[in-house]
């Protein structure tokens, strides 16, 4: 392959041929598998719920999908109208449950702040915060960890995160993808429904996902599919321009957090493109100049692309038996 031939349009799809491929594979799952009657979609306001809730209305009708809102107090201003948004525009029922009453009582947020407080003793009513790390283009085999915080002053302040709180933060937060699958689960239970996930293929391969948490479902319709090609099955479904527009978030922390701040290597226009490099045997050297980057520093991302695969194995794996059991 050369640099004339990889490009961005090696992620091009046709979606309306890749749309029917997945309604056909969801009704067939639905009737064959699952055997349940419609599908739960947790509702983010962001563009993998969104083209997930509206492939699963395409496949079965809007009447046999529900869209579940979640937000809680760390959660972005917009998420809600955003998420509204949606399934008016695809005529979902929706529920709404804000699940900071149950963080609270379960110390999300106590243990969030007291870990935080390790590090920053300042921290408290008022202050907000999130996680960064530092680029693997720069620091190859090693990733850093930030706290940036930013007080009831609206000053900023970034520091070096040591393991022990680093874990407690992340375990701390953890507590919000359970607790909405949790819920979302309830729903599927109370009306013999599916719980349809929401990652994409970068997301999926990398490990981007709560155990037992977002990372829970029955069916994931776009995990297949790059992040880039979800932006143009976005579109040609029909998803609103404002969150076809909405950068990638995690929603997690209180500070306004992108996903390639926290844990990708680069934006995900350019991690598609490694990942798809790296998964057909593209060299290095070919992808650089795409990119705008030097080969080296696609290695470096190559490399970590594997680290993650690696260390985020135990995520995709069922319990672990000591012998085989039952029928299955």
């Amino acid at each position: 392959m050369t640099t004339a031939t990889f490009s961005p349009e090696v992620l091009r799809l046709d979606p309306e041929r890749e749309a029917e491929r997945i309604c056909a594979r969801i009704r067939e799952l639905m009737r064959r598998e699952v055997k349940r009657g419609g599908m739960v979609v947790a509702l983010s306001g962001g563009i993998d719920s969104s083209v997930t809730a509206a492939l699963a209305v395409r496949a079965l009708g809007a009447r046999r999908v529900v869209g579940l809102e979640m937000p809680e107090r760390h959660s972005a201003p917009e998420t809600l109208a955003l998420s509204g948004k949606l399934a008016a525009t695809f005529g979902i029922t929706t529920c709404v449950e804000d699940i900071s009453g149950i963080l609270h009582a379960v110390g999300c947020y106590e243990k969030y702040d007291q870990a935080v407080r390790q590090v920053v003793p300042g921290y408290g009513p008022g202050w907000s915060s999130k996680i960064v790390i530092s680029a693997v283009t720069d620091k190859p085999r090693f990733t850093t960890f930030f706290l940036v915080t930013q007080d009831d002053k609206g000053e900023q302040r970034t520091v070096r995160l040591p393991l022990e709180p680093y874990l407690q933060i992340v375990a701390a937060t953890n507590f919000k993808q359970r607790v909405r699958k949790m819920l979302e689960y309830y729903h599927a239970d109370r009306l013999n429904f599916a719980v349809a996930g929401t990652p994409n293929r970068l997301e999926y391969d990398q490990g981007f996902f709560v155990k037992l948490g977002d990372g829970a479902a029955d069916l994931k319709p776009i995990a297949h599919l790059y992040k880039s090609q979800v932006y143009q099955m976005a579109e040609y479904l029909g998803v609103p321009e404002e969150i076809r527009r909405r950068a990638p978030t995690t929603d997690t922390y209180s500070l306004a957090q992108g996903q390639d701040e926290f844990y990708f290597s680069l934006p995900y226009q350019q991690m598609d493109l490694c990942l798809w490099g790296k998964n057909h045997g593209v060299p290095a050297e070919t992808v650089a100049p795409v990119l705008g980057l030097t080969p080296d520093q696609v290695r470096m991302v190559y490399e970590d692309i594997e680290t993650k695969r690696r260390t985020t194995r135990y995520l995709h794996l069922p319990p672990l038996l000591m012998e085989e059991v039952g029928w299955l």
